[in-house]
């Protein structure tokens, strides 16, 4: 196999890999709303059940990996720490705001990204990326254009603006992935991960007194499916992409969940998704398609 043809691949191989992290993440903001539990605490559950597989998967993995550095260790722990982050504040707004809203304003990650390459790793991205994330970003307006246009209580307010917050911090997480990556294993970065995951989280509910137990077995059923399908099986198929591809093309991907997690409120919570959500999904698509194009 010619090094050309093992490059192209992989590159296949890195796209389908985006696709079933996509397909999972999908599924994040149903079973949190399913799970009907603190956003924090849904959080803390969905890494605590992920990092059970990931911790003996690696030590039985141990003898054929070489140990990373140590830079790269605590690096991929505060790649971690920011997910953390993210989750709790996002998790937090599903709980006050509409799915598919908070979906899309914790997507605008994106942007982030963007800046983010640009002004700390002076990598600035192609004109391509801007336009896409331009038809991205129209698409997502137009999805949440009826809720805008019939007013939002204090409540999903402060939802919306934790959503967007929280795209700040999977932006770093993205970022530090991408950095990491090149020098790390998927298996090892994830555990590495999961465990500045768990502390973080589980700092936040002892620090707000958020209760971790005492819940109905439907909110366990829940749980186990974030921690399973959302995270452990989405996000290592998210990580072996970012070894692969670079994290503006990652992130602007991710955005296909935004659409799919529309469909999924509409048929599973209840909420309604109009002709302009579905225009508007389809433009974000068609973005996602303009930014994908030219990176190949």
């Amino acid at each position: 196999m010619t090094r050309r043809t093992l490059l192209k691949s992989q590159s296949v191989t890195a796209y389908l890999a985006l696709a079933l992290a996509i397909a999972g993440i999908t599924w994040s903001a149903i079973f949190v709303r399913w799970a009907g539990v603190p956003g924090t605490a849904s959080a803390f559950y969905r890494v605590l059940i992920a990092g059970a597989v990931l911790f003996p998967w690696r030590l039985a993995r141990g003898a054929t990996r070489p140990p990373p550095s140590r830079t790269a260790a605590w690096l991929a722990i505060a790649g971690g720490v920011f997910f953390a982050l993210d989750l709790a504040l996002w998790n937090t707004a599903l709980m006050r705001t509409q799915a598919a809203v908070a979906s899309i304003l914790g997507n605008n990650t994106p942007f982030f990204v963007g800046m983010m390459s640009w002004l700390i790793l002076r990598r600035r991205p192609r004109g391509s990326f801007w336009v896409g994330l331009a038809l991205a970003l129209t698409g997502c307006l137009l999805i949440i254009s009826a809720d805008l246009r019939r007013g939002s209580s204090a409540g999903e307010l402060s939802g919306d603006l934790l959503a967007l917050v929280a795209s700040v911090f999977f932006a770093a997480y993205l970022m530090t992935t991408e950095r990491i990556r090149t020098s790390m294993d998927t298996l090892t970065f994830n555990t590495l991960a999961i465990v500045g995951s768990i502390v973080t989280l589980f700092a936040i509910c002892v620090v707000l007194r958020i209760p971790l137990t005492g819940y109905p077995p439907r909110a366990w059923l829940a749980l186990a499916g974030l921690g399973l399908v959302t995270q452990l099986m989405a996000y290592y198929a998210l990580v072996y992409a970012l070894g692969h591809l670079p994290a503006t093309v990652t992130s602007v991907g991710l955005l296909a969940q935004v659409p799919g997690t529309a469909v999924l409120a509409m048929l599973f919570l209840g909420e309604p998704l109009s002709a302009v959500q579905v225009l508007g999904g389809a433009v974000v698509l068609a973005g996602i398609y303009v930014v994908n194009r030219d990176a190949r």
